[in-house]
């Protein structure tokens, strides 16, 4: 009997894509989910915990140091096909397979409310961004195709340059951002719908 509900599989994986992680310990079996996010985002780790109570051994908890705020499941088996699929060489990256994986409008809402930006400016620009930093161009690459391949949201990748070091963004402009907007739209949470437009707008 798994362990983990339909649900619980998608929210897994638009963490996963964002600030969540998988973890395991040297010489053990069964790995972990684990979040953080900071003060302001309070509100949106409270509602992960929620989702994942009857897995979570505690409530969320703040560090003192640097007032973020964090949770963890308990250990599963279960979580070890994410860890093997997203951290084959123990660092994150995307399956070849992700058409597959990332399936869901509530994963592409997740992965969105933790790593995406909307850029509005009224009457003459709006876009939607999602930072892929911590993957490859290849890796973004993939990530965008399975967006058109599910969902029919034509993006691009750029490389932006930060600090003299260039990092991959998905971009998705006039092209996409109305099918993406009416995607993602129904699960986005109240703290974030500052990354929404107007919807006349689009």
């Amino acid at each position: 009997m798994s362990a983990l509900t339909q649900r619980q599989r998608e929210l897994l994986i638009g963490s996963i894509l964002g600030d969540g992680c998988v973890s395991v310990r040297k010489n053990r079996n069964n790995c972990w989910y684990y979040v953080k996010q900071s003060d302001t985002n309070k509100e949106y780790l409270f509602w992960l915990h929620k989702e994942f109570a009857n897995l979570c051994p505690s409530g969320p908890k703040q560090r003192r140091d640097n007032k973020q705020w964090y949770f963890s499941t308990t250990t599963l088996g279960e979580l070890n096909w994410y860890r093997e699929k997203f951290y084959p060489d123990g660092k994150k990256m995307i399956p070849r397979d992700i058409n597959q994986i990332l399936v869901s409008p509530l994963s592409v809402a997740v992965w969105y409310m933790d790593d995406g930006t909307l850029d509005y400016r009224p009457c003459y620009h709006c876009s939607f961004s999602i930072s892929t930093h911590c993957f490859s161009e290849s890796d973004a690459n993939l990530l965008k195709d399975a967006l058109f391949d599910n969902f029919g949201i034509r993006a691009r990748v750029y490389n932006n340059l930060i600090r003299g070091i260039r990092y991959p963004r998905i971009y998705i402009g006039s092209e996409g951002r109305k099918k993406f907007y009416r995607l993602v739209e129904p699960y986005i949470l109240d703290c974030f719908r500052y990354k929404l437009p107007p919807e006349f707008t689009l």
